[in-house]
């Protein structure tokens, strides 16, 4: 077995597998592999469109096998330590690799376990998830059955993937109880651990006059820590100044849960992280603080900018210029402005896409007012991202 690679890559995800198929499509010479245990590659952001009905389940899923770059290596095992004084990381079968160069992408970690009675009640109960694959669909099944009572989404206090998905799921099926007459009967509520809608002015605006037109129930500074699938209520406990460790059980008839994240554990606990946990990286450059032949984009880097798929495609290009200029021994050029996109899926056939950079700031693609709900944006999440996921993002066309 070959233990020593030029060029190691830490997660076979979006960010893992598209910057491989970069590389190597810049130069297919390079000796690369790419650390995976998933057997399953997973289009995540569908799932929201599975969850309101309107997307097939089984498509949003491939085998891991067939998206991994031409010219590089699948490693199929998980990471548990690195030792980068001496180039080295550690494998779950017990064997370890040295590089040359390393790039850290392996995603997030859901955090099931922070939320007492979560896991065992997910899938039923009327507990639903669109952040596991399994469970997806029952999202689909609970709105159907809601009739009346409470539907109730949660957003973590902690940096979440694709920050817009806790409310998207929350619009789609406040627009499905509105077209079946139920809107009246149904109470919709968001019990947040965030400070606000969103943090984008121009695009918050937008999402507040939805909010106060479907009458949506909006609670801030709240973290969700019990479930109580049989009796159906939630536990929440105020983490705000003026609601500090107030506890508040709320009733429900389905609950969607976003469950609390943070960068996986043989990150938090190694010596890549920084202190928040996240793998520290220059939020320019994409390359470590400390350790000048490590890299890292993605959900687990310490880029402060929403952790989306439209980050990775902006932070990819970059991280291949500057990993390859430091091959060469030249100065890290290519610079990563912080821009990510979320298009924000307001109801069936409606989306408004924004698009900002570090500073909070638009930075908007399509020559019209984006701050808009579209049907041509809809079409554009239903349709076409799927497609240019698999067929150009992946293979490291764009």
């Amino acid at each position: 077995m070959i233990t020593h690679y030029p060029i190691l890559v830490v997660g076979g995800g979006n960010a893992g597998i598209s910057v491989s198929a970069q590389l190597l499509n810049k130069n297919k010479k390079l000796q690369l592999a790419i650390i995976e245990p998933s057997e399953k590659h997973y289009y995540q952001p569908a799932w929201s469109l599975v969850g309101a009905g309107i997307f097939n389940k089984a498509k949003t899923e491939r085998s891991e096998a067939s998206v991994i770059p031409k010219g590089a290596t699948w490693i199929r095992d998980a990471v548990t330590s690195f030792k980068p004084e001496e180039n080295k990381v550690y494998l779950n079968n017990g064997i370890s690799l040295t590089y040359d160069y390393l790039i850290v992408a392996p995603g997030i970690q859901l955090n099931w376990g922070e939320v007492k009675g979560l896991k065992e009640n997910l899938g039923k109960n009327g507990v639903c998830s669109n952040y596991d694959f399994r469970y997806a669909d029952y999202t689909w099944t609970c709105i159907q059955q809601t009739h009346q009572g409470k539907a109730i989404f949660t957003n973590p206090h902690t940096p979440v993937k694709c920050g817009g998905a806790p409310q998207k799921i929350m619009y789609l099926a406040s627009d499905y109880f509105r077209k079946q007459g139920r809107n009246k009967q149904i109470e919709v509520a968001m019990w947040s651990g965030g400070t606000r809608v969103f943090g984008v002015p121009k695009y918050e605006e937008v999402l507040k006059g939805i909010i106060a037109e479907r009458h949506i129930n909006m609670q801030f500074h709240q973290k969700l820590v019990e479930i109580d699938g049989e009796n159906k209520r939630a536990k929440f406990i105020g983490i705000g100044e003026q609601n500090k460790d107030v506890e508040t059980w709320v009733d429900f008839s389905m609950i969607h849960v976003t469950p609390p994240q943070s960068a996986p554990d043989f990150i938090r606990n190694s010596p890549l992280a920084n202190t928040a946990g996240w793998v520290d990286v220059d939020r320019f450059t994409l390359q470590h603080n400390k350790y000048k032949n490590i890299f890292s984009l993605g959900d687990a880097s310490s880029l402060p900018t929403s952790r989306t798929g439209a980050a990775i495609r902006k932070q990819a290009p970059v991280l291949v210029k500057n990993l390859m200029a430091a091959m060469q021994d030249k100065p890290l050029e290519a610079r990563y402005n912080g821009y990510t996109s979320c298009p924000i899926i307001t109801g069936y056939g409606k989306l408004m896409l924004a698009e900002f950079d570090y500073d909070n700031q638009p930075a908007e693609t399509f020559p019209f007012n984006q701050a808009k709900e579209r049907w041509s944006m809809f079409m554009l999440k239903r349709y076409i991202l799927p497609w240019l996921y698999w067929n150009e993002i992946l293979p490291g066309r764009m």
